[in-house]
């Protein structure tokens, strides 16, 4: 049983007997359930369809009748009763059929407005069928009201009323001639008679002869003398052979009141005339003459002609209305068989086009097992059918072959990919148009640009360093490479790069460029760093040898001859100290050029790198105190093992670099100058400690920024350009690294400065974060540490022995 909506089943819902419950719960009479068989029966005997050829064949049929039946050459007029049923079936066709159009039509709309695959062929195809229908239809329709409407301005026209007219004057005037004519006969033979009245009332013979002499000589065919009675008293001979009609009443009135009365009937052949002989006491006068029979029936012809002629007349505008109607319902039947006829020829032509349609659409979302019925017909339609499913199957076949071979492609191109991400050297594949096809995760880091936004770019525009040794590969005639070195400027930084580009040529066919770089920035540095270390222990030995004699002479000469001079004695003296601190001065430059050269090797010993940091900043801020120094540093003990004389050089060096550069800033007239400010930080990440110092100076060179810790580069006058070599190269002896940037890149709100993190690792212990703020001064830190603060003079003089620093001083 089928649970119904209150989820109980049928038979336990009460429902009566005989009744049946419906899928949805609905209870179903033996009505409904006849009804639904009967139309599920017409759906599976295509019953609309075979009523919808029947209709368009009954229109077609009914047309032609109704057209046959109103020609003017058929063979019997229709009698109105049988126009108006051949209307009404007329009528009865037409609504159906165009019920079964318009349901045609409202499914066919439907179809469209959902997007169905060839209903928009489907709706084209029936109106042009329509059209081509519609147009000599309509124009057969209104040719034809045209015409009958000129046959009708032809038949009632002016020429032809004048004639029916004229014809029916002439017959009228015909029988009028003949009735004046008798009326003459009979008055004269009326006074003949009453002339002979006393004579022949009393001899009835000679009554008879005259009355027959008299109808002789007038030729009256007929010539009667009787009384009021209908007694005859005398006639002719011929009227012995007729009968003698009797008078109507209202004549005999008209002959009483002395009239001639004129006797006419439709259908006789005689022209007869009545009147009172007043030489008698009651006799009246009967006369006839026959009228030619032929003559007669032209003139009742003429007569009835005339009367059909002005009754059409009359009837014109009807008429006209009746053929017009008639005419355009026999156009719309015709036409609305037309159009299912169209719609017929259109749904068998487009159905199979909207299956190919919807076939090819699920092709295109990638199913390609769609296929469309094979019809069993030899025509184009069918073909295409066939042809589809051919089609369809070799395309399945092929992509089963494209796949395979793209998981064979895939499977290399990751085997690649695998193996240029593990290689050290950048790789860009370029094809023949000169556009990235594949980099390599090196070339992203060496190019510092995504992969993703590379791919598809022209390689010019990723590596505009590179174009020219890419121009001169695409000129190379045969197989080969271009190398050289180029230097690529990203960011804040520069590369020097070993670039190869290689021509990928089978056959004659170019497949492509690999374009290979190698970063040899440290090979080049370490080589210039080499040479300038061999040029700096040269310079040392030279001039540090002529040094010491110079200094002892000129304090000599001070000693012995400073009481001698009595010319200028200041000036003298003035010279000689001169003297003497330029070559101090030399031979403190020498001193660093010997240091740089022969760097000793670290001494390792466990050091406490926060307090080192602490007596570094304390020393710059006991000097510089106009300048603000700010620290975050761990109050617990950072242990690692160091060499803390070269530790301290290099703080000091990196701390009187941004006291320079604060120095230096760039004075703009009418703005405040900024105070100077330097911020300190020591922080351990797991093993490794990172110390950061910020200042608000004037930031660091546009140009040779990735060459400042290379020899003699320097952005001072009076600077070596050895300090921060010195301080790369120690730090690099400790294991750890060393990065110069913006300070707007750790500090959005300082416009300029810079920002010194050096990266030491082998951290033992400690660790904790400080509780100090940023604004705790290195004279405090001093305090907390237990040490004592050192003379002023001999923190001038630390200062002044290590004075030359700076950016690259």
């Amino acid at each position: 049983m089928i649970p119904d909506r209150a989820g109980k089943t049928g038979a336990a819902s009460g429902d009566a007997p005989g009744m049946a419950t419906g899928v949805t719960g609905e209870t179903l009479t033996p009505g409904r359930r006849l009804l639904r068989g009967v139309l599920n029966w017409a759906q599976r005997h295509h019953l609309l369809r075979q009523l919808e050829i029947a209709l368009a064949i009954a229109a077609l049929v009914a047309g032609t009748l109704t057209y046959l039946a109103m020609t003017p050459g058929a063979n019997r007029d229709l009698t109105p009763r049988e126009v108006q049923i051949l209307l009404l079936a007329d009528l009865i066709i037409l609504l159906a059929l165009t019920s079964l159009v318009a349901r045609r039509m409202v499914v066919l709309w439907m179809q469209r407005r959902r997007g169905a695959a060839g209903s928009r062929l489907h709706a084209r195809m029936v109106m042009l069928f329509a059209g081509v229908t519609a147009l000599p239809t309509v124009l057969m329709t209104l040719f034809a009201v045209l015409f009958f409407n000129l046959g009708l301005q032809t038949w009632f026209s002016e020429r032809v009323n004048a004639a029916v007219n004229a014809s029916v004057a002439i017959a009228e005037a015909y029988i009028q001639e003949h009735r004046k004519t008798i009326r003459a006969d009979v008055l004269a033979m009326a006074v003949d008679l009453n002339r002979a009245a006393p004579n022949l009332t009393r001899n009835p013979y000679a009554f008879q002869q005259a009355v027959r002499q008299l109808a002789r000589i007038r030729g009256l065919g007929e010539a009667i003398v009787f009384t009021s009675t209908g007694e005859i008293l005398a006639r002719n001979e011929l009227s012995l052979l007729m009968e003698f009609d009797r008078v109507p009443p209202r004549a005999m009135e008209d002959a009483n009141a002395g009239q001639v009365v004129i006797i006419t009937a439709e259908t006789d052949d005689r022209v007869r005339a009545l009147v009172r002989l007043d030489g008698y006491l009651d006799a009246y006068l009967f006369v006839g003459r026959f009228i030619d029979a032929k003559v007669q029936s032209e003139i009742e012809r003429t007569r009835q002609a005339a009367q059909q002629y002005n009754r059409l007349e009359r009837a014109r505008a009807t008429l006209e209305i009746n053929f017009a109607v008639l005419f355009l319902l026999v156009s719309l039947l015709l036409l609305l068989a037309a159009i299912w006829f169209a719609l017929l020829i259109a749904n068998r032509l487009v159905t199979p086009i909207g299956e190919v349609v919807t076939a090819a659409e699920r092709i295109r979302a990638g199913d390609l097992s769609a296929r469309v019925t094979e019809r069993a017909d030899e025509d184009e339609i069918a073909t295409l059918g066939r042809t589809f499913n051919r089609m369809t199957g070799q395309l399945a076949a092929q992509q089963s072959e494209l796949i395979a071979a793209n998981r064979q492609l895939d499977e290399r191109r990751r085997f690649t990919e695998t193996v240029l991400a593990g290689v050290s050297a950048g790789v860009i594949g370029i094809d023949p148009q000169g556009m990235v096809t594949l980099p390599n995760p090196s070339a992203q880091v060496m190019l510092q640009q995504n992969l993703d936004d590379m791919v598809g770019l022209p390689f010019v525009e990723v590596a505009p360093e590179m174009a020219e040794l890419f121009e001169r590969a695409e000129q190379r005639p045969a197989e080969g490479a271009e190398r050289g070195q180029v230097v690529v400027q990203r960011g804040n930084g520069a590369r020097t790069l070993l670039v190869r580009i290689a021509r990928e040529v089978t056959g004659n066919e170019l497949l492509g460029y690999v374009a290979t770089f190698d970063d040899v920035s440290e090979l080049v540095a370490a080589q210039r760093n080499a040479a300038w270390a061999d040029i700096a222990r040269r310079i040392a030995h030279e001039i540090k040898n002529p040094l010491t004699p110079i200094q002892l002479s000129a304090e000599r000469l001070k000693r012995k001859y400073m009481k001698e001079v009595q010319t200028d004695p200041d000036v003298f003296a003035e010279c000689t100290d001169t003297i003497i601190r330029q070559v101090g001065d030399i031979g403190r430059m020498v001193d660093e050029f010997s240091t740089f050269a022969r760097m000793p090797r670290p001494v390792y010993r466990e050091e406490d790198l926060n307090q080192l940091v602490r007596q570094g900043v304390f020393l710059q801020q006991v000097a510089r105190p106009e300048i603000q120094f700010e620290t975050d540093i761990p109050s617990v003990p950072i242990r690692m093992n160091v060499d803390a004389r070269q530790l301290a050089q290099v703080l000091t060096n990196i701390l009187q670099n941004a006291v320079d550069a604060i120095d230096g800033r760039d004075r703009v007239p009418g703005e405040a100058v900024l105070p100077g400010r330097i911020s300190v930080g020591l922080r351990v990440n797991g093993t490794a400690a990172d110390i950061t110092v910020l200042d608000n100076g004037r930031g660091l060179p546009v140009e040779n920024r990735d060459r400042l810790f290379e020899p003699y580069v320097t952005t001072r006058s009076k600077g070596t350009g050895l300090g921060l070599a010195i301080v790369k190269k120690i730090i690099e002896e400790h294991g750890g690294s060393i990065a110069l940037t913006d300070a707007t890149l750790f500090d959005p709100a300082l416009k300029n400065g810079s920002l010194a993190r050096i990266h030491l690792p082998g951290v033992l212990t400690g660790g904790e974060p400080a509780q100090s703020g940023a604004a705790e001064g290195a004279a405090a830190d001093s305090q907390k540490s237990g040490k004592q603060d050192a003379p002023l003079a001999e923190i001038q003089a630390m200062r002044k022995v290590l004075g030359s620093g700076g950016h690259g001083a």
